[in-house]
């Protein structure tokens, strides 16, 4: 059975960092791309950051270049967001996801998580 577990959201002030971390169980995931998409309250699910199965090629969204970095441990299953510069406007539900390739389009990956809270306090 495949398990997707986020972890380190949290509360945290204007202008911090915080890490998340994702790991993935059940099978290996090594060939698959791995990404985080976040939803705020009211809103639809939006695309983040993915990056593809060997960590050679990464995707952002324009709301969080320059301040957000994905990176992945394949002997851990294990992919990361690590988010600097934090605004209130990041404030979300952060999910993590698992796809054959790199994708802004949640349709596109088949394994998801429940989710993390992040929240950013101005």
């Amino acid at each position: 059975q495949v398990r997707v577990v986020e972890s380190g959201g949290g509360l945290v002030q204007a202008g911090g960092s915080l890490r998340l971390s994702c790991a993935a169980s059940g099978r290996t995931f090594s060939t698959y791309a791995m990404g985080w998409f976040r939803q705020a309250p009211g809103k639809e699910r939006e695309f983040v950051a993915a990056i593809n199965w060997s960590g050679g090629s990464t995707s952002y969204a324009a709301s969080v270049k320059g301040r957000f970095t994905i990176s992945r441990d394949n002997a851990k299953d294990t992919v990361y967001l690590q988010m600097s510069s934090l605004e209130p406007e990041d404030t979300a539900v952060y999910y993590c996801c698992i796809g054959p390739w790199v994708s802004h389009d949640t349709v596109e990956y088949d394994y998801w998580g429940q989710g993390t809270q992040v929240t950013v306090s101005s």
